[in-house]
């Protein structure tokens, strides 16, 4: 079992950056792949980026260059820094962990955090 809990979100003007967190419950935090998705009001929950044990990383084209997601494993926590926000960044952003399958299919992750709200003004 893991827990997952995101913190970090907020209010930014565009062009600005925050940086998520997501601290992960559990020994075997470092045997995880790690994603980050995102859902926008009145839309479907997309794929923003994922980490894998191995640290190999991987990100959806519109955050591509603008995102970089990051782990500690000593920590327990996965990173998400996101830079040159646009207002299509706004959304509640989840923190998701799985151990097989592709990792950008939101249905192959078996653990979710609660959320954390980014809101990016124009």
């Amino acid at each position: 079992q893991v827990q997952l809990v995101e913190s970090g979100g907020g209010l930014v003007q565009a062009g600005g950056s925050l940086r998520l967190s997501c601290a992960a419950s559990g020994r075997t935090f470092s045997t995880y792949n790690m994603g980050w998705f995102r859902q926008a009001s009145g839309k479907e929950r997309e794929f923003v980026a994922t980490i894998t044990w191995y640290a190999n990383t991987y990100y959806a084209d519109s955050v591509k260059g603008r995102f970089t997601i990051s782990r500690d494993n000593a920590k327990n926590t996965v990173y998400l820094q996101m830079n040159s926000l646009k207002p299509e960044d706004t959304a509640v952003y989840y923190c998701a962990a799985q151990q097989r399958g592709g990792i950008a299919t939101m249905t192959n992750y078996d653990y979710w955090g609660q959320g954390t709200q980014v809101t990016v003004s124009s």
